[in-house]
């Protein structure tokens, strides 16, 4: 049986050595003082440079206010990358996330704004504005997309600032043949 004072010296497992070349010392500590860094990656930088001085993972922790866990995790990610031959500053960048790939093509997605910013009477609506449900049915009746939800009818166009529901479609009538006496005056004039 250990007794609780061998467990106090039984010995740490060290974080494996890190060491930069000079260039890559230069590059990490220009990221860190430079005031248009992200601060993640300003903060990851700084992981790395302690890392590089022979500080352990809880030292670093303690210094930069992180957890221990955050300190490991990037030391082990800049070894890793650089085995993969990763040039310096892109170890740092967030990894690519998984998931599903895109559901429509640009190509879509610029009918659909195209769509939403044509009058709905156009297409045989008698709406006044278009809804991101009216908008998400045309797509599908015109065989733009196969489905399409109105909730992601309604994210795209927040994405793109588009606001169908906003827009005046009356603000620019068609020209008119009859003048007043004003505006034959002012026609004149100029």
């Amino acid at each position: 049986m250990v007794s609780f004072a061998e467990v106090r010296t039984l010995p740490k497992s060290a974080p494996k050595a890190l060491h930069l070349a000079e260039g890559e010392r230069q590059q990490l500590q220009q990221l860190v003082n430079r005031h248009s860094t992200p601060q993640q990656i300003a903060l990851r930088a700084s992981i790395i440079l302690l890392a590089d001085a022979g500080r352990n993972h809880q030292d670093i922790g303690r210094e930069l206010g992180i957890s221990r866990d955050m300190a490991r995790t990037w030391r082990a990610r800049w070894l890793t990358l650089g085995e993969k031959e990763v040039e310096g500053v892109k170890r740092l960048e967030d990894a690519e996330r998984s998931g599903a790939p895109a559901t429509f093509r640009l190509e879509q997605i610029l009918q659909l704004f195209a769509l939403a910013c044509e009058p709905p009477a156009t297409y045989g609506r008698p709406i006044s504005h278009w809804t991101a449900r009216e908008l998400a049915e045309e797509l599908v009746n015109q065989k733009i997309v196969e489905r399409i939800s109105p909730r992601h009818v309604g994210r795209l166009l927040a994405e793109a600032s588009l606001k169908p529901h906003q827009s005046g479609y009356w603000l620019n009538p068609p020209p008119t043949q009859r003048l007043t006496r004003k505006s034959k005056t002012f026609a004149r004039s100029t």
